[in-house]
């Protein structure tokens, strides 16, 4: 155990001070602060040495340096049974600080509220952090707290301790400190690579924050948790259990469709990351069905993203069968009504949520993987009409549609599109010709129409059999990246057998 008999305080984030200054009054604890710490103390009627007093320094630089003086560190970071340390401490007038409660400038919050880079420049803490870093490599002899968050527990030890603090409480603190000060960088780090433009530092850094941890990961066996960038992932949960993994993953899914959508339109049915219906009809109601008429038996026990508010008609629909997820711009009051009698399914507000999308990242082993996301606005002077025969109006529309939803399903994919709405999906297999056969077979199976049906595929066809096998299903146009050894060939049946080609000229894997 460590007695607390003197503390320094500076902090930015002044929730639950008076907790603290109490409860060191009570057990006699001497108290430094500075600034504005120093103000509130005294304000809240407590004891407190001035910083300035204490060192006989005087804040300089406009409170540039304030706590950087060796009479603070020295008192920090001394070795309570290091002989040769006493000596130094006796020889320099040097007293013991034992506790350290700091939090540093909101630097977070300034980067998210102006682009004055003067101002976000002084709100970089550099006495805070090191401070909290000397604490924390002494936390044998010496506590230290960063958030308000800590205080309860703190508070607890001292009671149940008599003033003092156990060395594991102060070695947690130590771990949760070092973690502060290399998240608090972090951010600092990645300010100055946004504002150069530098994409793929020699270092990169990641500072997420842990939202929830999850009751499994993406089996039961597995342990799982959720973090973001932010303290929120900005998506209000209004019904149902907890999301799981597998929730989150089909939602990032559906949302990055949607991201790409007309604004307030469309539909999209995900199951397993994969869209498995697709439609942006403007009528509500006939939007979801035909995205669900692509392939209802997939998407039960799926999620559903509307682009837009759902209603009372559409919640009735969305009623009739099973489904894991159904996310919304807000709901009608009606429509939450229905929707809530069943008792476990996921209700989420997605109004609020926003895609920044700096980059996609995948991990394996002790190798991580990153890249920009796939954002490209596709439009028609992008894409190159290779075939005799040019694509309609409609076909176009089509053509663009599918291929936008093509680039969200897991390669090799092929999507099959009419009225702006998928009739058929096939996604994830090693063989272009796979996909193309299951697309078919779902376009057959579960759409009444097959006319002026349109293919987008997320790369080149190597070999003529699978254009060939869209064109015997009766597609009439196809879109693909082109930039096979046999593009010629490919054009050349396309326009042997009166199909319209174009190639949109970039390729969309996604993996």
């Amino acid at each position: 155990m460590k007695k607390i008999k003197r503390a320094l305080i500076s902090v930015s984030d002044k929730k639950y001070l008076k907790n603290i200054l109490t409860i060191l009054k009570k057990f006699k604890v001497e108290i430094i602060s500075t600034g504005g710490t120093f103000k509130e103390i005294k304000r809240l009627k407590f004891k407190c040495i001035k910083l300035s007093n204490y060192t006989n320094f005087p804040e300089i630089l406009e409170g540039r340096v304030k706590t950087l003086h060796p009479k603070i560190y020295g008192g920090i970071l001394n070795i309570r049974k290091n002989k040769k340390h006493l000596k130094d401490l006796k020889k320099n007038d040097l007293k013991d600080i034992d506790l350290i409660i700091v939090n540093f400038y909101p630097f977070e919050k300034i980067i998210k509220k102006t682009t004055n880079h003067k101002k976000i420049i002084e709100n970089i803490d550099i006495g805070g952090p090191t401070m909290v870093r000397a604490a924390a490599k002494n936390y044998n002899d010496v506590t230290i707290l960063t958030s308000p968050h800590q205080y309860l527990s703190f508070m607890n030890q001292l009671n149940q301790n008599n003033g003092s603090t156990s060395l594991e409480f102060r070695k947690t603190m130590s771990r949760i400190a070092f973690t502060e000060t290399a998240y608090y960088d972090s951010l600092i780090a990645n300010y100055f690579n946004k504002i150069s433009n530098i994409q793929f530092p020699k270092k990169k850094i990641f500072h997420y924050k842990l939202i929830e941890k999850l009751r499994y990961g993406e089996n039961p066996h597995q342990q799982g948790a959720i973090y973001s960038l932010d303290s929120s992932i900005n998506l209000n949960q209004l019904h149902g259990k907890q999301l799981s993994y597998n929730n989150f993953n089909d939602i990032n899914a559906a949302l990055t469709i949607s991201n790409t959508l007309p604004n307030n339109t469309g539909v999209v049915i995900i199951k397993h990351a994969n869209p498995c219906g697709v439609s942006i009809i403007k009528d509500k109601l006939k939007c979801y069905k035909s995205a669900l008429a692509t392939d209802p038996i997939s998407a039960f026990g799926g999620i559903v993203l509307c682009n837009f508010k759902i209603n009372l008609k559409l919640a009735l629909e969305l009623n009739k069968i099973f489904l894991e997820v159904i996310i919304a711009k807000k709901f009608d009051n009606d429509a939450l009504q229905i929707l809530k009698k069943k008792k476990n399914i996921r209700l989420i507000d997605s109004s609020n949520f926003r895609f920044s999308h700096d980059s996609k990242i995948n991990l394996f082993n002790d190798i991580l993987l990153l890249q920009n996301e796939d954002q490209i606005k596709f439009k028609t002077k992008d894409f190159k009409v290779v075939s005799k025969i040019k694509p309609n109006y409609q076909q176009m529309k089509n053509l663009i549609f599918a291929f936008n939803v093509c680039r969200y399903t897991k390669s090799n994919a092929i999507v099959l599109a009419q009225n702006e709405s998928t009739v058929g999906i096939g996604s994830g297999q090693p063989s272009r010709i796979d996909s193309c056969k299951i697309a078919i077979n779902k376009m057959k199976k579960f759409s009444k129409n097959h006319n002026d049906i349109v293919a987008a595929s997320d790369a080149f066809f190597p070999f003529v059999d699978g254009i060939e096998k869209l064109v015997q299903s009766g597609i009439s146009a196809v879109i693909q990246p082109s930039g096979s050894i046999n593009d010629k060939d490919i054009i050349k049946f396309a326009n042997d057998t009166n199909t319209v080609l174009v190639f949109s000229k970039t390729r969309h894997f996604r993996h």
